[in-house]
């Protein structure tokens, strides 16, 4: 039983329901570039790793296990390769969807996307909520499935070491590691696919956890991964690919932060030659109007996740 209320466009629905005398009057659905894959069957549900699985208990904002088939059931997230997101109706969660190429997401409504910079470039892309962060990575893995199980107990081990006391809970795609801080707590949940694993990471300040972890379940019902068939290494992550409006913005971002990195060099420079007149510094670019830059959403992309 579907625990979300989303569901196939009204006039598909439609269309299966008229009897197969007018089956000849149903419009074709068109496949978009992305679905072009041919669909591989899907690896079955791994049991849970330890006996004690059994007796977690089920995390805040769930509703137990569900039965998670990514290529024909009607809880995602979905393998795009299989399936097509157009089929889908997401407005009465999402205005928008992000496209990443090996990813589409859902935004959830007021949201906004945050990429992380290094001195290299962008390093992570988060989706910031009012409830917290949400940063959502794909990953290869085996075709004999069972990712997720494999990696939780090494998650929880990297926790401890940060000094996390770590629990686990039952949430509807399997267990989802729990890490509590003095201020908040980091939940990490992980879905299971074709040769791929969803992972998202959540990040929530104290009384937010239980509303950021169901936004986030929200957001993984009405995923799309696309894998495709390039050979890439299980554990590695998918490639992701930034719209072009962000990988603008990115790209002002980082050119902004290196004028401002030269300017302050050139007035150290003015500082330790104090024989010569000082020049005043022009103004770079704050680090707030960076992140602001790259934390518009990608309001420009419809619904159905193509941009306009």
């Amino acid at each position: 039983m579907a625990l979300w209320p989303f569901g196939k466009k009204k006039d598909q629905d439609k269309d299966q329901d008229q009897s197969k005398d007018t089956a000849q009057e149903q419009a074709p659905v068109e496949p978009t570039p992305a679905e072009t894959t041919e669909a591989t069957d899907a690896p079955e549900a791994p049991e849970p790793a330890t006996q004690e699985a059994a007796d977690l208990p089920v995390a805040p904002g769930a509703t137990g296990r569900i039965e998670h088939d990514p290529v024909n059931g009607n809880v995602g997230p979905f393998d795009g390769d299989s399936v097509d997101i157009n089929d889908f109706d997401f407005s009465d969660f999402s205005a928008s969807v992000l496209n990443l190429g090996s990813m589409r997401l859902p935004l959830p409504k007021e949201s906004q996307v945050q990429v992380e910079m290094n001195d290299q470039g962008p390093r992570m892309l988060h989706i910031v909520t009012h409830h917290g962060r949400m940063t959502p990575v794909a990953f290869a893995a085996p075709s004999s499935g069972g990712q997720w199980e494999n990696a939780i107990e090494e998650i929880a081990a990297g926790m401890r070491e940060q000094g996390l006391p770590v629990t686990f809970e039952m949430g509807p795609w399997g267990r989802e590691v729990v890490g509590h801080g003095g201020n908040g707590a980091i939940r990490i949940m992980g879905m299971d696919g074709p040769r791929w694993m969803l992972r998202i990471t959540c990040v929530a300040p104290s009384g937010k956890e239980e509303q950021l972890a169901t936004l986030a379940r929200e957001m993984a019902a009405r995923a799309f991964v696309y894998r495709g068939d390039d050979p890439i290494l299980a554990g590695n992550s998918l490639p992701v690919m930034l719209p072009q409006q962000l990988a603008e913005q990115v790209q002002e971002a980082v050119q902004q932060r290196a004028q401002q990195q030269k300017q302050a060099q050139a007035g150290q420079a003015q500082h330790e030659q104090p024989q010569q007149p000082q020049q005043p510094q022009q103004p770079g670019a704050s680090e707030n109007q960076m992140h602001e830059a790259m934390q518009r959403l990608m309001n420009n992309q419809n619904p159905n996740g193509k941009q306009n």
